[in-house]
C-alpha cells in the first residue's frame, strides 16, 4: 500500500510546487477535491491533497484508503468526510461528525496558519478545525491543552513510523493536575517533562526565555488551560514533532539553504529521562563524578549497590538516624537552580507569598518541601510537595529555588557550610572588607578601561584581524586573563585572534538565516569575510555544557594538527562573555544530515559510503599514530564528522580530546563525557580511555554509515541497539554454522 493512498490532509511547506499551481483554496458542496487534486492556501504556503512530503496533519490515519481512489467532499449533512470509491460504491472513511443546524452554504477552506476550517458563508463561526485535532506536528500558533469550553483535549501523537502515520506510542499533551505542565510519554509511561509553568518559560527549558526566533504563550483561565508557540518572524516556518523514538523536536525553515534546522530538542542529555535519579533524587549533567545523581539534603541512596553500578532510578531515602521533623527543630535547606519535581501533585496556592508559603508547609508536618508558582517579582504562589518528589535536574543558570525539608541536625550542617556560623561582628567586618575591596577593584579597572579607550580611538578604531596578543586589550580589559591562557596553550602557531566586529559583519550579526544549527558547544553560523571567504563560526552559549576549559582544550589541539580528513581551524574570538571558534565552511554540514534522513541517504551509494568510511579512518589513525601529538578524540560520532563540497569527511569537534604521551597506552578520569552508543564499555562504566575508545566509536560510526541507522542506546535494554542487534546476528550466525 502506498503512503499517497493513506494520507488524506496532508499540509506541506512546498513552495515550489505551489508556484507551478494555480488551484482554490476552497472546498463545496459540488467542489469535491480528488486523488491529483490539491488545495492551496491563499498566500502559497501550505497544500491540502493526497501527497508525500512534509506532512503536518492527517484526518485518516488509522483508517486508510485501501486499493481504492478516495474523495473529499461536503457531504449532504454539511460534513466534510472522506470516501473511498469502491466497487460497492462510496464508503465513507473519514467526517469531521459535528452538528450543523443548516448544511447550506457550508465550505471547507485551508488558511495560511495551515488550518482546514469548516465553515458556513456569511456566519463568522467555526463549526471544525484541523487545528483542534493535531496529529504528530505542532504548527505556529496552533495549541496544546484543554478548551474548557468544547471539551477539546489537544495533543500531539506521533506516528506508527517513518511510513505508516497511523496512532504511535508516543504523545506530548498537557498535564492538568496541580500546576500545569508538558509530559512526553512512550508506552503511556512518562518520558519527559517540561517543568511547570513559572510565570516566564517551561521549568524545565530555561534557554526558552532567551529564544528570539519563538514566543509562548499560556494560558489558564476559566476558558482554557493551553500553551501556543507563536513565530516572531512571518517568514520563518517553524514546526514542533515528535517522533516513536521518544524525541520533541522544533525546526525552522532554511530557506537560503532549502533545508530544516533543528532549534532545540528534548530530551537534551541524561538527566531529562524522566525519573533518571529516582524519588528525592537530583540530576546533574554537568558532574564531573561520571554519575549524574546525588540525593537531596538529608537522605541517602535506596541502594548503594546500585548507585556503585551508575544505576539511580531506584532514588534516595531518608538517612539512617534521621530525627522527628515535626516540630522539632526542622527547616529548610535550599536547592539552587533546580527544575523543580514534578508538580502533578501538588498543592497550590496563588494568593501566598515565598514567605507565606514556608510557613505553611512548616505548619504540616506532612509537607516535605516547597517552591515558588511564578518566579516574576522575587516569587509568588505556592507549590507545596507532600508525597515523593521525583524528576528533579540541576541548571547551571535559569532553574528556580526548591526548599526542602531538613531535620535540625541537616539543618545545622548546611547553615555551617553557607558560612553562617559567622558572629555577626565578623560578617559585618567581612561584608566591609568585601566591599572595599569591590569598590577599589572596580576604579582600577575603570582606570584602565578609559585608558586603554583613549589609545584606540588614538589609533583610528578600526576593526581588524588580530595576530599580536598585546592588542587585544584595545577592545576589553575583561578579557585579558582568558585571552593571555588561551594566546599561551594556542603554542607556537599562527593561529589568529579575530575581532568580534570581523565575526559579527560575516554573520550579519548572528542572523537566523546564517545559523546552520547547534551542539553542546552552542550555536553555529555560516559567514563570509571581507576578503569572500567562507567560514562557519562556533559560538559558545552560556548554558552550554562545555565551557572555557573545552575551548582552550580545542585551541590547543586542532590548531597543531593539520590533515585532509580533520576540520581546519581559521581562529578564535574572545571579547568580554563571547567566546567563538572560527573554521573552515562545510558545504554539505555534518554526516548525520545524510545518513540518517530517509530522503538524503539515497544520494549516497556504496562507493561514496566506503570513501567516507575510508577517509574517517584516515583521520582517526592521524589523531592516534601520524601526527605530532597522540590525541584520543573521545566523541567521534556522526553529527561530529563534517562533509566539503566534494563530501569528502572531516573530523571535528576536539573540545573533549585528550593528549596522550608517545609511551603512554591508557588513562583514567572520574568526568566521562561524550554520547552514549558511541563509547566503548571501559569507558563508559570505568572511566578508562585509550586509542581503542576511538576504535570502538568508529566502528560504531561505520555501521551507522553502512546501514542507515542511528544507534540509540537504551540502558534497559541495550541489546536493541545497533551494535546489540549486530552482535545477536553474528551470534546466529555462528550458530547456524555449527560454532558454539
Amino acid at each position: 500500500m502506498q503512503l499517497v493512498k493513506r494520507l488524506l490532509n496532508v499540509l506541506v511547506l512546498h513552495l515550489l510546487l505551489v508556484r507551478l499551481c494555480s488551484s482554490l483554496d476552497t472546498i463545496k458542496f459540488d467542489q469535491p477535491v480528488g486523488d491529483g487534486d490539491f488545495l492551496v492556501s491563499k498566500n502559497e504556503t501550505f497544500v491540502l491533497g493526497f501527497f508525500k512530503d512534509r506532512v503536518v496533519w492527517v484526518a485518516n490515519r488509522d483508517n486508510p484508503i485501501n486499493g481504492s481512489s478516495g474523495v473529499l467532499s461536503i457531504g449532504s449533512d454539511g460534513n466534510l468526510g472522506l470516501q473511498a470509491n469502491t466497487s460497492q460504491g462510496l464508503v465513507r472513511l473519514w467526517s469531521t461528525n459535528v452538528s450543523i443546524s443548516s448544511a447550506s452554504n457550508i465550505f471547507a477552506q485551508i488558511l495560511d496558519s495551515g488550518s482546514l476550517v469548516l465553515a458556513q458563508q456569511g456566519s463568522q463561526d467555526v463549526f471544525w478545525q484541523s487545528t483542534d485535532h493535531p496529529t504528530h506536528i505542532l504548527l505556529s500558533s496552533m495549541k496544546i491543552g484543554l478548551d474548557r469550553r468544547s471539551g477539546i483535549n489537544r495533543f500531539l501523537m506521533c506516528w506508527k513510523s517513518d511510513n505508516d502515520p497511523g496512532t504511535g506510542n508516543v504523545s506530548l499533551r498537557m498535564d492538568l493536575n496541580g500546576s500545569p505542565q508538558l509530559i512526553l510519554y512512550k508506552n503511556e509511561a512518562k518520558w519527559w517533562r517540561s517543568g511547570h509553568w513559572n510565570g516566564i518559560q517551561w521549568g524545565g527549558i530555561p534557554a526558552g526565555q532567551r529564544n528570539v526566533v519563538f514566543k509562548i504563550n499560556f494560558v489558564n483561565n476559566k476558558d482554557e488551560i493551553a500553551v501556543q508557540w507563536t513565530v516572531l518572524d512571518p517568514s520563518i516556518y517553524s514546526v514542533i514533532t515528535i517522533d516513536g523514538m521518544g524525541t520533541l523536536n522544533q525546526l525552522a525553515w532554511q530557506g537560503q539553504q532549502h533545508q530544516w534546522v533543528s532549534l532545540w530538542s528534548a530530551p537534551l542529555d541524561a538527566c531529562d529521562s524522566y525519573g533518571k535519579c529516582g524519588q528525592f533524587g537530583n540530576c546533574n549533567p554537568y558532574t564531573n563524578s561520571g554519575f549524574n545523581c546525588t540525593c537531596y539534603p538529608g537522605y541517602e541512596p535506596t541502594s548503594l549497590q546500585d548507585w556503585d553500578l551508575r544505576d539511580g532510578t531506584g532514588g534516595c531515602k531518608r538517612q539512617q538516624g534521621s530525627r522527628s521533623m515535626c516540630r522539632n527543630g526542622e527547616g529548610f535547606v535550599k536547592m539552587k537552580n533546580v527544575k523543580v519535581p514534578d508538580t502533578s501533585s501538588i498543592k497550590l496556592e496563588m494568593n501566598l507569598s515565598l514567605e507565606a508559603c514556608e510557613e505553611e508547609c512548616l505548619r504540616n508536618c506532612s509537607c516535605l518541601a516547597y517552591a515558588s508558582a511564578d518566579v516574576r517579582n522575587g516569587g509568588t504562589g505556592c507549590m507545596t510537595w507532600y508525597k515523593d518528589l521525583m524528576d528533579t535536574k540541576q541548571f547551571t543558570e535559569g532553574g528556580q529555588d526548591l526548599y526542602i525539608r531538613a531535620d535540625a541536625v541537616v539543618l545545622a550542617q548546611y547553615k555551617k557550610k553557607s558560612g553562617a556560623g559567622f558572629s555577626s561582628g565578623k560578617r559585618r567586618l567581612a561584608i566591609i572588607l568585601g566591599a572595599s575591596i569591590s569598590v577599589a577593584s572596580l576604579l582600577i579597572l575603570a582606570v584602565l578601561c578609559w585608558f586603554r579607550k583613549i589609545s584606540r580611538k588614538e589609533r583610528g578604531g578600526q576593526p581588524e584581524l588580530l595576530n599580536d596578543p598585546a592588542a587585544f586589550g584595545s577592545r576589553s580589559c575583561e578579557d585579558l586573563p582568558i585571552r593571555k591562557e588561551v594566546d599561551e596553550h594556542r603554542g607556537k602557531t599562527d593561529l589568529p585572534f579575530f575581532d568580534l566586529t570581523t565575526v559579527v559583519a560575516a554573520t550579519e550579526n548572528f542572523s537566523f538565516a546564517n545559523m546552520l544549527g547547534h551542539g553542546g558547544f552552542g550555536m553555529v553560523y555560516k559567514g563570509n569575510l571581507a576578503d569572500g571567504q567562507e567560514i562557519a563560526v562556533k559560538r559558545l552559549s552560556r548554558n552550554s555544557g562545555q565551557g572555557v576549559d573545552e575551548f582552550k582544550n580545542e585551541v590547543m589541539l586542532i590548531a597543531k594538527l593539520q590533515h585532509r580528513n580533520l576540520v581546519r581551524l581559521l581562529g578564535c574570538c574572545i571579547d568580554k562573555e563571547e567566546r567563538m571558534l572560527i573554521y573552515e565552511y562545510m558545504p554539505n554540514r555534518s554526516l548525520d544530515l545524510f545518513i540518517f534522513d530517509k530522503n538524503r541517504k539515497s544520494s549516497l551509494d556504496w562507493r561514496k559510503r566506503f570513501q567516507i568510511i575510508i577517509g574517517i579512518a584516515r583521520g582517526v589513525l592521524y589523531l592516534h599514530q601520524d601526527s605530532r601529538l597522540k590525541i584520543i578524540h573521545r566523541d567521534l560520532k556522526a553529527s561530529n564528522v563534517l562533509l566539503d563540497g566534494s563530501m569528502n569527511p572531516k573530523i571535528s569537534d576536539f573540545g573533549m580530546a585528550r593528549m596522550f604521551g608517545d609511551d603512554q597506552i591508557e588513562a583514567s578520569t572520574n568526568r566521562v563525557v561524550g554520547t552514549y552508543g558511541y563509547m566503548s564499555p571501559e569507558y563508559a562504566m570505568n572511566g578508562l580511555y585509550s586509542t581503542k575508545s576511538d576504535v570502538f566509536s568508529f566502528g560504531v560510526l561505520a555501521l551507522e554509515i553502512i546501514s542507515g541507522r542511528k544507534n540509540n542506546f537504551q540502558f534497559e535494554n541495550p541489546s536493541l541497539n545497533l551494535v546489540g542487534l549486530v552482535n545477536m546476528g553474528l551470534v546466529d550466525r555462528r550458530k547456524s554454522l555449527g560454532h558454539s
